[in-house]
């Protein structure tokens, strides 16, 4: 018998159909920082997306139905040595990494996976990246609010360590080569020791606040053990679950779908995912542009849907985007993570003509950009619009961190917040607005954002043959740009198209960098019509000194930029 469904709050939006699906209960609250009274972006006539992302806000926070409980959705119980605690058990045939970590006196699993070995990329040549490129990376997860204690002992010997993010203030201590260290809250954070390489990762959850019905009309139920789904195609009203212990092969993917969840705890590993060679090509690309020989599959693609959630998975390996939702509207994506992004353009969330969105408390390592608003072509908006990426943790192994564009084929991208974030790493610009197209990008916010700067970050570089490895610069100077907003006709991205965009009314509130100086920013446009204009940067700081001119700032203003301020 299913169980019966009702509806806690009525939904600000209008109703889509009938219910929402009969399987999910209680959205989860809000992530850290969220409910805190932040002012928003500068209002404009036709931006007016702020109230509407609001009315998101208080949707997703308040809209609940109740189902049956499951077994092992119990509370996790309290351990004398800390808070409670929910481990997390690896499904057979899931590599163990050979390093020992215990969180509150309990032996916490760990995975394996792998990320980009240095910033070398190039543009679809005609095979995928070789293996030589990539390193080993780890991760493990568990759910707890925290504080939680952790005792972490590498498998190497090790002279430095550090938990990031920084803001989260967390001073580790070493006890006869085991590290000791507290984290505080539910997130995603790092373990590094002496450099990036090989990092260990750390997700931590907050406790669900739903259940799923493996039997109930509509339900995807991955339990504990390892699935193999192909390409999921979601119908309306229906709900993927991946159990904790569970590893689940495949892409989700769905178009003109309503009122769908992708909800969880597990691991969505896209490793088998592979490219399809279309035709063979004589002669590789020079990494400048795509040959355009293959067919590849994001990991979670929506298309031209509605009235969705994404929550609590952690995503792996992805060939292309992990999670990418083109023409979709009423979105909410919480406490994802993505690890393991060494593949060419393997993009963390994109949002392309989107409307009412939040992205809240999601960890991303990606190798292209993190999080990005963008616009294309042959959707049913042509509006990118009440976008919210909020508590978000970014490593970002190429290409932008918090990015508008590069494609901007949308009348306008507005109503675009970003806000309280962290950089931990980069090696391209952290704060990117690229107009390649004819968008109005305007009407947008960053804000509380904190970048990280590593002492030696490499230059990154454009692989133009299979033969030319990569050069790595000990003494590298290189700073990427802190601010980089430019419009431009791009060979590639523009795709012909001579109609150009604008860049204007945006504000950056309460930016810090983290560096033994401050990195450059850079603003052009494209001509006199096509300008960046009335940009307002209301509070930059190295470390804790407040940067008072732009000259201090390292701005530079290009041509046809016009009324950027510094307060």
């Amino acid at each position: 018998m299913q169980p019966e469904t009702t509806i806690a709050q009525s939904s600000a939006f209008p109703q889509v159909g009938n219910m929402v699906p009969e399987t999910y209960v209680g959205r989860s609250g809000p992530g850290r920082g969220h409910g805190k009274k932040r002012p928003s972006a500068p209002g404009k006539p036709d931006g007016g997306g702020m109230i509407r992302l609001a009315v998101v806000c208080v949707f997703l926070a308040c809209s609940c139905v109740h189902a049956q409980a499951v077994p092992g959705s119990e509370a996790p119980a309290a351990r004398p040595d800390g808070a409670p605690i929910k481990i997390y058990t690896l499904p057979e045939g899931e590599t163990d990494a050979p390093i020992v970590l215990t969180a509150n006196g309990q032996p916490l699993p760990v995975s394996l996976c792998h990320v980009s070995a240095y910033p070398y990329n190039r543009r679809w040549p005609g095979h995928q990246r070789t293996v030589d490129q990539r390193e080993d990376a780890y991760f493990a997860r568990l759910a707890g609010e925290g504080p939680i204690t952790f005792r972490y002992t590498p498998a190497r010997p090790f002279s430095d360590c550090t938990v990031r993010p920084l803001s989260a203030k967390v001073t580790p201590t070493v006890e006869d080569g085991t590290i000791i260290f507290t984290l505080p809250h539910a997130g995603g954070y790092t373990v590094e020791l002496d450099g990036f390489h090989n990092a260990l990762h750390l997700f931590l959850d907050p406790p669900m606040e739903y259940s799923v019905s493996p039997g109930a009309a509509g339900v995807h139920y991955f339990g504990a053990g390892v699935h193999r789904i192909g390409i999921l195609q979601l119908k309306d009203d229906e709900t993927v679950y991946i159990d904790e212990g569970a590893v689940v092969y495949g892409c989700i993917h769905g178009k003109n779908v309503n009122r769908v969840r992708i909800l969880g705890r597990g691991i969505l590993d896209n490793s088998e995912n592979v490219e399809e060679i279309l035709f063979k090509v004589d002669n590789l690309g020079d990494g400048s542009v795509d040959v355009g020989n293959s067919r590849r599959d994001h990991t979670i693609h929506l298309v031209d849907s509605s009235d969705i959630e994404i929550e609590g998975i952690t995503i792996r390996d992805s060939l292309v985007y992990n999670i990418a939702c083109f023409g979709c509207d009423t979105i909410s994506i919480r406490n994802c993570k993505a690890i393991g992004c060494w593949r060419y353009n393997s993009d963390g969330i994109d949002l392309h003509n989107c409307r009412s969105a939040r992205v809240a408390g999601c960890f991303l390592r990606t190798y292209d950009d993190s999080l990005c608003a963008k616009g294309h072509s042959g959707y049913r908006y042509d509006t990118c619009e009440d976008i919210l990426f909020e508590d978000c943790v970014v490593w970002n192994d190429w290409g932008k961190g918090l990015e508008i564009g590069a494609e901007t084929r949308a009348e306008h991208l507005r109503g675009i917040v970003f806000r309280n974030c962290d950089i931990i790493h980069l090696t391209g610009p952290a704060i990117d607005i690229m107009n390649v197209d004819y968008g109005r990008v305007h009407d947008v916010l960053f804000e509380d954002i904190r970048i990280e700067y590593d002492p030696v970050i490499q230059r990154p570089a454009i692989q133009k043959d299979d033969e030319t490895p990569f050069a790595v610069d000990p003494n590298s100077t290189y700073m990427p740009l802190a601010v980089c907003f430019n419009i431009e006709k791009h060979p590639e991205y523009s795709g012909g198209l001579d109609r150009r965009g604008y860049i204007y009314d945006i504000t950056l509130r309460n930016i810090r960098i983290h560096a033994d100086r401050i990195p450059p920013s850079s603003f052009r446009g494209y001509d006199e019509e096509h300008a960046v204009f009335n940009i307002t940067v209301d509070g930059l700081f190295l470390g804790d000194r407040r940067i008072t001119s732009l000259e201090e700032g390292q701005f530079s203003l290009g041509e046809y930029t016009r009324n950027v301020t510094l307060q």
